[in-house]
């Protein structure tokens, strides 16, 4: 089993659960944080005044998934957050070694 953790941009949220409905996920979690990589952040004008924005805001969703179809599963839920644009995202895989309930 793989834990998988995905960082998209907040709009494209639904396409990537969409994507996920065809897999064998349980559960998953949704968090919204903030963050940057390649894009630095930017600025913004607010009332006359120029404010530089380094955090951008993301969503950052996990899940476990079995191994058999990991590597389709990536590639969808890429497909779903490509935009072409800078700051799409990433899909970071590890490895569960012992899960359990509570």
């Amino acid at each position: 089993m793989k834990y998988v953790t995905v960082f998209v941009k907040p709009f494209k949220v639904d396409e990537v659960v969409e994507a996920l409905r065809s897999y064998p996920i349980e559960e998953l979690t949704i968090e919204e944080v903030r963050g940057y990589g390649r894009q630095k952040g930017h600025t913004e004008l607010y009332s006359g005044s120029e404010y530089s924005i380094t955090f951008l805001p993301k969503v950052r969703i996990e899940f476990g998934a079995p191994e058999g179809k990991l590597a389709e599963l990536v590639r969808a839920v890429a497909e779903a957050a490509r935009t072409g644009r800078i700051g799409d995202g990433k899909v970071f895989v590890r490895e569960i070694r012992r899960a359990g309930d509570l």
